[in-house]
């Protein structure tokens, strides 16, 4: 008979304790200094309840950082996946320089995103910029843009960087649960007669169900918390085109008004737990039920 071994409690308390002072008391610290009027010039800080929080949601320019960061992690977080997911079962084939490409295309996610900021401001320069001198040599030069200076393209092209960055990561952790799946199953159903579709459907997909959590739950929180990219490309322009909640509240603290900021900061805490803890319910029920 086997009898599980049972640690003690105290056991977690070293790393409950450095948990507890360098992630939750600065995160209550935080909800405290957000109902604060905490500025540059204050002399003293006073208590002031929900008043930032009052002027946050009056604010149009927070309200389209909102609207922003929404439409910037929905897209980035579908696209990602749907790149990442077909990157993975291209590369999962037998192919001739399958290593290699796996590289190449995880490389993009291990360049830092200021980097892959300042790669992409050139490619999208609107006179010397390669893919608007791309567009010009296929005789598509009517499609040239000022990428990042219109409101109408800046957000997409912001996207656009996000996906060649990430994707290659969403690809890796796709590409580890298609190789797990039983080969046996796939060529059972081919036998079968179910076509690639059928198969990807019934099988591959439903199997893939744990990566499929992991990667739409981190691209899905990465979204909502990108900036540097949003900084290096935009700046948040142009206008408020790309302003987001990072850029708004690094706006906020370079004002000088700290206790607005970190209220701000607080929201976009709170709508991430809002959103990702549902959503992570929702993808482990479905994994469960398979």
């Amino acid at each position: 008979m086997v009898k599980s071994l049972k640690y003690p409690y105290y056991f977690v308390l070293p790393a409950l304790l450095i948990y507890t002072l360098l992630s939750v008391t600065p995160k209550l610290m935080g909800f405290y200094y957000s109902m604060t009027d905490w500025n540059l010039h204050a002399k003293e800080i006073a208590f002031i309840g929900l008043d930032n929080y009052r002027k946050m949601f009056a604010d149009e320019e927070m309200i389209g950082a909102f609207k922003n960061t929404i439409v910037f992690a929905f897209f980035a977080t579908i696209l990602q996946n749907v790149c990442g997911l077909g990157l993975a079962m291209l590369l999962n084939a037998k192919l001739r320089l399958q290593n290699v490409l796996r590289t190449v295309f995880f490389l993009p996610y291990v360049i830092a995103p200021i980097i892959t900021g300042y790669i992409f401001t050139a490619l999208y320069h609107p006179e010397h910029g390669l893919v608007n001198e791309a567009l010009r040599l296929i005789g598509l030069g009517a499609l040239a843009q000022d990428w990042l200076n219109d409101p109408n393209y800046a957000m997409f092209s912001v996207i656009v960087t996000d996906i060649w960055r990430l994707s290659g990561f969403a690809m890796v952790i796709y590409l580890a649960g298609l190789q797990i799946i039983p080969k046996d199953l796939t060529e059972a159903a081919q036998i079968d007669g179910a076509g690639f579709w059928q198969r990807f459907r019934n099988i591959i997909f439903p199997l893939l169900a744990p990566s499929f959590t992991v990667n739409f739950l981190l691209s899905l929180i990465g979204s909502m918390k990108v900036f540097e990219l949003v900084m290096v490309l935009t700046r948040g322009g142009p206008g408020y085109a790309t302003q987001v909640f990072n850029t708004y509240i690094l706006s906020a603290f370079s004002s000088g008004i700290y206790g607005y900021g970190t209220a701000v900061n607080v929201v976009l805490f709170l709508l991430i737990t809002a959103i990702g803890i549902p959503v992570l319910v929702g993808l482990r029920r479905r994994e469960l039920e398979m």
